[in-house]
């Protein structure tokens, strides 16, 4: 995969805590934003902009942290 040129970082707070966004431009000219939650748990949206893969970014980070809440919550009842 192409990881491109780092072009932007940012930080989204979700839930009181904050996660870091890292924005690439590709050589194909399309655009990825990347955010580690842990070695081997990363989070990738691509779209054609900076504007619309920060947006969607946005809006799906917050679905990404949830669901590793609820998998570490059924861990622990397990």
């Amino acid at each position: 995969m192409d990881s491109g040129i780092l072009i932007h970082t940012t930080e989204l707070k979700i839930a009181d805590r904050h996660y870091e966004v890292s924005v690439y431009v590709r050589s194909d000219g399309s655009h990825i934003a990347r955010t580690i939650f842990a070695p081997g748990d990363v989070i990738i949206h691509d779209g054609f902009s900076l504007e619309e893969v920060l947006a969607k970014h946005q809006r799906l980070l917050p679905l990404a942290v949830d669901s590793r809440q609820i998998l570490r919550e059924l861990r622990c009842d397990a």
